[in-house]
């Protein structure tokens, strides 16, 4: 138990308390930044473990996410002899949706519970409580590196997500279905606006969602309780918290980004 670790006896006064602890701790990552510079390397190392280590399945899912897109808008597009802008509808759908909030989900699924569980299982082990002896901040060493790993990583993801979905999306309907590659690639220039798409569907959608997911996993995880039970279900709220999260923030950016 630590200052961090939310009291109360009923689901609501847990959740509210959830949120206040979270909140708190994000201040104390935030004042924390400077002092974890020291450690750029453990913070490189972590852009390591939680970008490039979840490339594949962020590529993955990516490409199939494009095909089956472009499957499902083609078959209902021809219904309207609009087949031609079947690959901008992919991309804007992308863009703007399903690029972010996909990849804020596999992140959450992937690095964020792997993020939990290390840490929570340095607070079962008492490491976290070694370092503070040791005189190390614990906060520096092992939160803020693996919070600022998480918040760089998320847009660069989803950059990769959405390049392999329009990929897919290509690959399906130039490849297969017979749309031309000119008119393919003409409607998509045209209507993909770079400031509301790009900017405001990709990278800013992507960096609240990075914060968010990773502020969650480090929170859960330093929060934990130190047993292997504490760990199993600090690893569930993770996930369990970060995609409503996710879908919750998504509403909201949408709402006044769009």
């Amino acid at each position: 138990m630590n200052r961090y670790t939310p009291q109360g006896n009923n689901v609501v006064t847990q959740a509210l308390t959830q949120i206040g602890g979270c909140g708190l701790f994000l201040l104390t990552l935030l004042a924390a930044v400077p002092r974890s510079l020291r450690y750029f390397r453990e913070t490189i190392r972590q852009l390591w473990f939680v970008g490039a280590m979840s490339l594949t399945i962020i590529m993955v899912c990516g490409l199939f996410v494009g095909m089956v897109l472009m499957l499902q808008l083609y078959h209902v597009l021809s219904i309207f002899g609009g087949t031609s802008a079947s690959g901008m509808v992919v991309a804007l759908a992308v863009y703007r949706e399903l690029g972010p909030v996909i990849t804020a989900l596999l992140f959450a699924g992937r690095a964020g519970t792997s993020i939990t569980a290390e840490i929570g299982l340095m607070r079962a082990t008492d490491q976290i409580d070694a370092m503070e002896l040791m005189a190390v901040d614990p906060v520096a060493y092992v939160a803020t590196p693996r919070f600022l790993a998480g918040l760089i990583a998320m847009p660069l993801l989803c950059c990769v997500f959405c390049a392999m979905a329009i990929f897919g999306g290509h690959l399906v309907g130039v490849t297969w279905l017979g749309i031309d590659n000119g008119t393919f690639w003409s409607n998509m220039t045209a209507q993909v606006d770079v400031h509301t798409d790009i900017v405001n569907g990709v990278l800013l959608k992507s960096l609240a969602f990075g914060a968010v997911v990773s502020l969650i996993a480090v929170y859960q995880g330093f929060t934990t309780p130190p047993t292997s039970e504490g760990v199993a279900y600090a690893t569930t709220r993770t996930v369990v918290a970060s995609s409503i999260a996710i879908l919750a923030l998504d509403f909201v950016l949408t709402a006044f980004l769009m």
